[in-house]
C-alpha cells in the first residue's frame, strides 16, 4: 500500500474538526437534531486510536516505512478528501523563496492522481500552446500529480519570466496526451473583448478584477439596446466580489446579491447598489466549467434576476482560504468561507446549473448564434 494512503481514513478526524462546521453551518433546525440524533458519536473519538495504529504499523510492516512521509500522507489526503484545494505545509515548505512572479497562465484543481483544467487565462502561453478548460494535465516537469499538494501544484506553475515549464496534458477534444513546454511569462490583464453583430452583441468577460465594471460602462455605451447582450463568462476566473457585485448592477436592479458563510461568524451579505445609468435589457449569460470564483456569483444573481442563463455548470469554486499556522512549524492552508449565490447555490460544491444547457464543442465554434436561437425560443414560449 503506497504511504500516502496509510492514514487517509485515519486522520479524517483532524479535518473533520475544521471542516464540520463549515458544511454544516446553516442547516435548518429540523437537519440539525436529525444529524445529532443519527450520530451521537464524537467524530473526533478515533483519534485516541492513531497513535497505537501508527506504533502498530512501525513495529509489524514488513518493510519499515518512513513514518514521517506515512503521518504526512495521510494529513494530506484527508485534507484533500474534505476539499481539493486544502494542503498541508511543511516547516521547510513554508520556508521556500517565492518562486517567481511569471506564470503559465493555468488554474488546476486536483483529482486524486491528475489535475483538471479550470481556467485558462486568454492570450496566455497555456492559451496559445492550445490548452482548454476541461483538459487534464498528468504531470509537471516529470513529476506525477498525485504526490503534490494543491499548494504544490499552484507553486509549479510559477516561476522567473521566461523559465519553462514541462507537461503532460489530456487533450479533452482529440482525447490524445500531448506533451507540452510552456514559456512563463508576466500576466497581461486581458482586454474585454466586444462583438457587435446584425441580431446581437457578444462581450467576452476574461475576469472580475478592479475597475471591470467602468471598462464595461464604457463599452457598452454604444450598444444597440434593442438588441440581445450576450455575456460570455465561460472563461472569466479570478477577480473581486465587489467588483461582480457592480457589474450586476449595470444589467438589473438593486437586491443581495451573495452571501458569505464562516464557522462561528454571523453570514455576511453583500448588495447590489442601484445603477447610476438604467440597466441594459435583453440579457443573456453564457456560463461554463471555466466559469470560476467571483463569475459564479454573478451568474447566480443574474440567474435568480430573471435573466436567462445559458451553457454548462461552473466550476463550484466560490471559497475563501485561509493559512493556519501549526505548533510544530508547518501549516494547513484551508477553506474557511464558502459563498451562497442569490439563488441559494453553495457555490463550494454544486455550481450555478443554467437555465438552458447548451456545449459548445470547439474553442473556435462561435456561440452567439446558438444562444439567440435558445433566446428566440424562450421567447416564443413567453409570448
Amino acid at each position: 500500500m503506497h504511504q500516502r494512503t496509510w492514514l487517509s481514513i485515519l486522520t479524517l478526524p483532524i479535518v473533520t474538526a475544521f471542516t464540520y462546521p463549515v458544511v454544516f453551518q446553516q442547516a435548518q433546525p429540523a437537519a440539525r437534531i436529525e444529524v445529532g440524533r443519527a450520530s451521537q458519536a464524537d467524530p473526533l473519538a478515533g483519534m485516541s486510536d492513531i497513535q497505537d495504529v501508527l506504533t502498530l504499523v512501525r513495529d509489524n510492516y514488513v518493510d519499515v516505512p518512513d513514518m514521517e512521509k506515512v503521518v504526512r500522507g495521510g494529513i494530506e489526503e484527508a485534507l484533500e478528501r474534505a476539499h481539493p484545494m486544502n494542503a498541508y505545509l511543511t516547516p521547510e515548505e513554508l520556508r521556500l523563496p517565492d518562486p517567481g512572479p511569471a506564470q503559465v497562465g493555468l488554474t488546476l484543481i486536483k483529482k486524486t492522481i491528475w489535475a483538471q483544467v479550470v481556467a485558462v487565462t486568454p492570450g496566455s502561453p497555456a492559451d496559445k500552446a492550445g490548452i482548454v478548460v476541461g483538459d487534464v494535465i498528468r504531470k509537471l516537469d516529470g513529476d506525477s500529480i498525485g504526490s503534490m499538494s494543491s499548494w504544490e501544484l499552484e507553486r509549479k506553475l510559477k516561476g522567473p519570466a521566461g523559465s519553462g515549464l514541462d507537461l503532460v496534458n489530456y487533450d479533452n477534444i482529440s482525447g490524445q496526451l500531448k506533451k507540452i513546454n510552456l514559456k512563463r511569462e508576466l500576466a497581461q490583464r486581458p482586454a474585454i473583448l466586444l462583438r457587435r453583430e446584425a441580431k446581437g452583441t457578444l462581450v467576452s468577460l476574461p475576469d472580475l478584477s478592479a475597475g471591470r465594471a467602468s471598462e464595461l460602462t464604457g463599452l457598452l455605451a454604444g450598444v444597440d439596446r434593442g438588441l440581445p447582450l450576450v455575456i460570455d463568462l465561460r472563461r472569466c476566473a479570478g477577480g473581486e466580489l465587489a467588483e461582480a457585485a457592480r457589474v450586476a448592477s449595470l444589467f438589473v436592479s438593486d437586491g443581495p446579491f451573495l452571501t458569505v458563510q464562516e464557522t462561528g461568524k454571523p453570514d455576511r451579505v453583500l448588495s447590489v447598489s442601484t445603477a447610476a445609468t438604467p440597466p441594459l435589457p435583453k440579457v443573456v449569460i453564457l456560463q461554463g466549467y471555466g466559469t470560476v470564483g467571483a463569475g459564479e456569483g454573478l451568474a447566480a444573481y443574474l440567474k435568480k434576476q430573471s435573466v436567462l442563463t445559458v451553457g454548462e455548470r461552473t466550476a463550484a469554486l466560490g471559497i475563501e482560504r485561509n493559512r493556519i499556522l501549526l505548533k510544530q512549524g508547518g501549516a494547513v492552508e484551508l477553506v474557511t468561507r464558502r459563498w451562497v449565490g442569490a439563488g441559494g447555490e453553495k457555490l463550494d460544491r454544486q455550481g450555478v446549473t443554467p437555465e438552458a444547457p447548451l456545449k459548445v464543442s470547439r474553442p473556435d465554434e462561435d456561440p452567439l448564434p446558438k444562444v439567440l436561437e435558445i433566446l428566440a425560443a424562450k421567447s416564443k414560449k413567453v409570448d
